[in-house]
């Protein structure tokens, strides 16, 4: 079964989230924006092998910190969506604009696309692009788990801002109710920032998608 738990990291507080195979101990890093050191001790206290960093998204508070930590580890960088590139690329540059620690640049070892699958040990998280917040936004969904890490697409109670470069409203309201509900009411979805929520909730009562 997959298991996770989230370490908040930056000034943005973004939920960075491990997240591991209870048979293998072996587990990914979900968005480490910063804060390495937090993340490791995370990780040695869990006593959880990393054997891969995941990337919802490019903005510097989710990827801030893939690269260094990717390198630290000897561990491959998995996702976005490619269309992201040109927010990975900007990196150094959105670091020195928010008064961050230097983030580096990079080229994933593997883009994802709609649909792919990534192992983690025995457990797969299946991964939905779902763009609007930035073009090559993916989601990584546990259907075992009834888990979706959904980094800023979606919030309790709110939705993804989309008045960053390539963000769009009308897509990301798209990707919310064509992508994520279909996953499930009962879905617990874990935010890039706040509180974690469920589908079903946010149907119901999110100003922005709910009844929909």
């Amino acid at each position: 079964m997959l298991r996770y738990q989230t370490v908040p990291v930056t000034p943005f507080e973004q939920n960075c989230s491990i997240v591991w195979c209870d048979q293998t101990m072996e587990g990914a890093v979900i968005d480490p924006g910063g804060d390495l050191p937090r993340i490791r001790a995370a990780t040695l206290r869990l006593g959880v092998t990393p054997k891969q960093v995941l990337l919802t998204h490019a903005h510097i508070d989710h990827a801030g910190g893939a690269a260094e930590l990717a390198r630290e580890l000897g561990v491959p960088i998995v996702g976005p969506h490619a269309d992201d590139q040109y927010w990975i690329d900007a990196l150094p540059q959105q670091a020195q604009m928010f008064g961050l620690a230097q983030a580096e640049a990079f080229t994933p070892t593997r883009w994802l696309q709609d649909g792919d699958k990534v192992q983690v040990g025995q457990s797969t998280l299946a991964v939905r692009h779902c763009p609007g917040h930035t073009p090559g936004h993916v989601v990584f969904h546990s259907a075992e788990a009834g888990r979706a890490f959904v980094g800023d697409v979606l919030f309790a109670g709110s939705i993804g801002r989309t008045d960053l470069p390539g963000g769009d409203h009308e897509t990301l309201l798209a990707s919310i109710t064509q992508r994520l509900w279909p996953m499930g009411d009962a879905t617990v979805f874990i935010a890039g920032h706040g509180p974690e929520g469920s589908f079903g909730r946010e149907r119901r009562t999110n100003p922005y998608v709910g009844r929909t």
